[in-house]
């Protein structure tokens, strides 16, 4: 979908959405069109009960006085709320009401006083949200294309604002942002059977087009490099392992040239293995690669934006198999750290697989920090559902940090405690430690204190995303299915914190 900037000027036919604040305030183009529909669209509102309200719609086909051939009014909310989130929102739910109207539509931003952004940057957070609201993932559906009346005709939207010419530019950075979540989203869409550990590396090699060197080390370096909790898991599969090394050196004069690093769950599809999972929704589990989708969708947005830092992402990919070849309940396995893991649970696989990443991390990067993703467990839908990803971490500046580039981005973290305490339940009577705990209290911060075990003193955070990076319904920016949930926030991370 192609999306441009142009002069406030009411398109004389085809549809067009409009922005009201609450209380059914209309900008001042939106006050010129409701003359020019005798009043039509003062009407509509009062009539519907639409007073404004942030992601409020109400459409009025064919209004009188004009060539248009519907209007959409999409509310803001009350002036002092509307922030870069609720104009993505704006343009999100504008999209998806206009989606099916015509082949080219308009957007009009129209915004009260009061609102903490105007002008150019709210026209391009506006689009930013149509953008991101416009993804699908239809590529293996054939008999619905077909189908006219099911197949979206919106094709251009144009952004109808004062400063047009500024509002492109601004667009531009974001423009690369929603590109990067659209590749997070196809990752995690894709079908195990066509995205396995080998093909998922070979996609990493498009990075190379945006400046990312990709290094992918197969089975033989893996194993010289002592990965044997990774190996582990992957034994049961017919197909192998890869571990992805990506390096963005966005800032090669820097003072402090360390990278910061981010590393990712990529187990492409998740059986369980022997401790073998229910039937029932086991074909969700085609996104249990969920966190290396991020790593890597985060690394083409910092390179895309040409963002002033140096960066490494780091993704495990595996599939966990059942098989005459896999990995036991009881099994011993020696990590690249050297420890040992006494294996209770095959489902429990995702944290060995970061466990020898986190390790390879330290070792070969010397990162001044470390950030990993993973769906790493159910037991954070249990505390969290779908609204928030678990944090857990070993340095609160970070933690800090992290919580606040969320909030500004739409994926809140909550921070869940660690400790001793906790700690001690991982510990083993024939190895070093174990892969669970000795019950079913406090899953996710069992799986948290496995993982602070091969971190040592490097300031790391653990985000447990296992509750969304799925969703289950359309939301203003985020389609159903996958969410991309942590490439936003990682990209406002950095860029708040890190570049320069």
């Amino acid at each position: 979908m192609k999306f441009s900037f142009a002069k406030p000027t009411l398109p004389k036919s085809g549809s067009v959405a409009v922005t009201v604040a609450a209380e059914r305030s209309l900008g001042a183009v939106g006050q010129d069109l409701d003359q020019k529909t005798g009043g039509a669209l003062s009407r509509a509102m009062a009539a519907g009960r639409f007073t404004g309200k942030k992601e409020e719609t109400l459409t009025l086909l064919a209004p009188s006085g004009v060539e248009l051939e519907r209007v959409v009014l999409v509310g803001l909310g009350k002036p002092e709320e509307i922030d870069a989130l609720a104009l993505q929102a704006a343009g999100g739910t504008a999209l998806a009401a206009l989606d099916k109207a015509a082949e080219e539509a308009s957007i009009l931003v129209d915004l009260p006083d009061g609102a903490a952004l105007t002008g150019a940057a709210a026209a391009a957070e506006v689009a930013f949200g149509a953008k991101l609201r416009s993804y699908k993932f239809d590529k293996y559906r054939t008999t619905d294309k077909a189908k006219k009346d099911q197949k979206p005709s919106l094709r251009k939207v144009t952004l109808l604002t004062d400063e047009a010419d500024v509002a492109k530019k601004v667009f531009g950075t974001l423009d690369r942002v929603a590109d990067a979540v659209f590749l997070t989203r196809d990752l995690v869409s894709e079908p195990p059977n066509v995205l396995n550990p080998a093909t998922l590396a070979d996609r990493c090699r498009a990075l190379e087009e945006v400046g990312v060197e990709v290094e992918i080390l197969d089975p033989k370096r893996l194993r010289k490099l002592g990965m044997g909790a990774l190996l582990g898991v992957a034994q049961g599969s017919a197909n192998e392992p890869r571990v992805v090394v990506m390096r963005y050196t966005g800032n090669p004069e820097a003072e402090d040239k360390r990278p910061v690093a981010f590393i990712g769950k990529g187990v492409t599809f998740d059986s369980g293995g022997i401790s073998i999972k229910p039937a029932a929704g086991m074909e969700d589990m085609k996104w249990d690669m969920g966190g290396s989708a991020v790593v890597i969708g985060t690394l083409q947005a910092l390179a895309a934006r040409k963002a002033k830092v140096n960066a490494v992402g780091i993704v495990g990919l595996v599939e966990n198999m059942p098989s005459g070849t896999a990995q036991r309940p009881g099994d011993i396995v020696t990590s690249a750290s050297g420890q040992t893991i006494e294996v209770i649970n095959t489902d429990a696989e995702g944290r060995l697989v970061l466990a020898d990443c986190l390790w390879y991390a330290q070792d070969a990067c010397n990162p001044r920090l470390m950030i990993d993703l993973a769906t790493l467990t159910g037991a954070i839908i249990i505390a969290l559902g779908g609204e928030h990803a678990g944090l857990f971490s070993n340095n609160d500046e970070l933690a800090n940090n992290l919580t606040a580039a969320g909030l500004k981005v739409g994926e809140p973290l909550w921070r869940l405690p660690m400790g001793d305490a906790y700690d001690k339940e991982i510990n083993s009577d024939a190895a070093d430690m174990k892969n669970v705990g000795s019950g079913r209290g406090a899953g996710s911060i069992i799986g948290a204190q496995f993982l602070k075990r091969f971190v040592n003193d490097v300031p790391w955070a653990h985000i447990d995303i296992a509750g969304v990076a799925w969703s289950k319904k359309d939301t203003a920016t985020v389609p159903k299915g996958g969410t991309a949930f942590g490439v936003r926030l990682l990209d406002r991370f950095v860029a708040e914190f890190h570049e320069g």
